[in-house]
Order: structure tokens, then sequence, then C-alpha cells
């Protein structure tokens, strides 16, 4: 386990202190995780989860607790967020700690529990009036991620996910000769041109396997969000994209929602392109193959 600084563990204390709690007695190390460090603090009988980083861009923990305590806010029964105790900086890191979930062993049934579970929260968290986008930036792992709003999901999609990710990879000088990755810009308006009339929902952003886990009782928790209000099925789509979900997953989002041929076709190569794109600009030219083959999917479909 990486060393917690000491800097961060004088604040945590004196951060436990003024909410009545304990101070930290013991810390152990959590699995996973490839940018923060994280691990469980133990004091007075509680649990906690820290996240540090000595290096973490400025505000980047304030965002995620943002982001959880929206979640947790709109989550239905079937969905658990952990609560956010405080965050800060010290000298020596950034930090966040919260509620310490334990991981239970789920079985094949929360996959469905998910589903359903992200289903009532899409539906739960819709605004029809706010637009699309969210109160403050935040990041997709490291890299920033705007978030003004703007009432067109399709301008939306482009203009704040696909164009800056893309723009991003061919500076450092990747994907400079796909001429289908700019097709796709272009086509972004008739791909989605379906969902646009479609309120924004409150959205995970972020929701690959490594970013929900069943508690003791089989309940999905989810962790580690890059939300704003979007098209719902973003979460499906990155859920999707590489794996660890069990097939039940989609078909208790699904249950009584139409057109799945139109997400199939289109809006799911188009949706996944966002995050291949954003795993380009982090793990470099391994995805690029995966990005130029979701663009020509989209393309193909709508021309």
């Amino acid at each position: 386990m990486t060393p917690i600084p000491d800097g961060v563990r004088r604040d945590i204390d004196r951060a436990l202190e003024a909410r009545g709690h304990a101070p930290v007695e013991s810390a152990s190390s959590v699995a996973g995780g490839c940018i923060h460090n994280g691990a469980r603090l133990d004091g007075g009988g509680d649990a906690w989860f820290l996240k540090w980083s000595p290096k973490a861009p400025a505000g980047v923990f304030e965002a995620e607790a943002d982001g959880l305590e929206a979640l947790r806010a709109a989550a239905p029964s079937g969905i658990r967020v952990p609560h956010v105790l405080t965050w800060g900086t010290a000298v020596d890191g950034a930090w966040l700690l919260m509620e310490y979930v334990a991981p239970g062993p789920g079985g094949r049934s929360w996959h469905g529990a998910l589903g359903r579970g992200l289903a009532e929260l899409h539906r739960a968290g819709s605004d029809a009036e706010g637009g699309f986008g969210w109160h403050r930036d935040n990041w997709i792992g490291s890299l920033p991620q705007g978030n003004e709003r703007h009432p067109s999901w399709p301008v939306f999609w482009r203009d704040r996910r696909i164009a800056p990710q893309l723009e991003r990879a061919r500076r450092a000088g990747h994907l400079t000769d796909a001429p289908v990755l700019d097709r796709l810009v272009a086509a972004i308006p008739a791909a989605l041109e379906a969902v646009d009339a479609t309120p924004p929902s409150l959205v995970h952003g972020d929701l690959w396997s490594g970013n929900v886990f069943p508690d003791a009782a089989g309940v999905p928790v989810l962790i580690d969000p890059a939300p704003y209000r979007g098209h719902g099925e973003v979460d499906l789509a990155m859920a999707e994209l590489f794996g660890g979900f069990d097939p039940g997953l989609l078909a208790a989002y699904r249950e009584g929602a139409t057109d799945a041929e139109g997400y199939e076709r289109v809006r799911r190569p188009l949706y996944q392109l966002y995050y291949l794109l954003v795993h380009v600009n982090l793990f470099g030219a391994g995805y690029e193959r995966g990005a130029r083959s979701a663009a020509r999917a989209v393309v193909e479909a709508v021309t």
C-alpha cells in the first residue's frame, strides 16, 4: 500500500474530529483504480474509504464529491451511492473521504437489479428544463470534461464530448489519418435526431465494470462518476464497451422500452466512441482501431 501522506492524514483526523468521529486507527489497501490512491480507514468502529493524490488537478475531488451527492440524492432504493463525508487539499496531496461500502458476492441477479435501478435513476433524474450538461465541469478519468449546457443533445454530444477528445487526440499525433472521424462529427446531428427531444437524464457518465459492484445485500453500488445530464443510453453503451456485465443488465433496463434497434446500430457505437477517444488520450494508440471502427459504424448507418 502506498503510504498516506502525513499532511493528508492530519487533515483527515481533524475532519473526523470536527464531525464527532474517532481518529483513524488503521489503514489498509483497497484494490482497483489506476489514477488515484485508495485505502480503507478504520477508527472507533467506523470504516471510511479514502482517495488521495499528490498531483490531482485542482477541484477534481470536489467535483467527484458533487457528482456522488447528486447521484445519491436521485438514486432509487435499488441503487446505492456512498455518502461523502468531506474532501480537502493538504500540503502533500488532495483527498476525498467517504463511506466505505464492503463488496459482496453478488451473483448473477445483481446485474438485473443494476439495469432496473439505472432505468429508474434516469427517469428520476430527468429534467426537461435544464438542458444537457451540468452546473460545473468535471473529469473523465484524469481528463477534463466540459459540461457547458446546451438545449440540443446532438450539439452537446458533438461539441462537448466528441470534438474536444478528437482534437486532443490529434494534437498528440493520434488519428491524424482518419477522415472517417471528420465524417462522423458531421453526421452526429442525424445520428441523434431520434432522441433529440428526450429530456436530459442524470447519468453516471463512466459506467464500466470497475465503477460499480454489489454490496453485501446484492444492491448495486455506484462509484467514481463523471456525471451530467444527458441521454441515459450513454451509461448502457459504456457498460457494454469493455464487458464485465451480465446480459441481464441490458434486458432489465430495456423492460418496456422501444427503439432498441436504433441504439444498437447508431447510438451505441456513437456513445462508445467518446470513451474510446478518452482511452486513446489516456493510454495511447492501442485504442485507435476501436475508435475508427465505431466511427465507421455510425457513418455507414446514417449516410
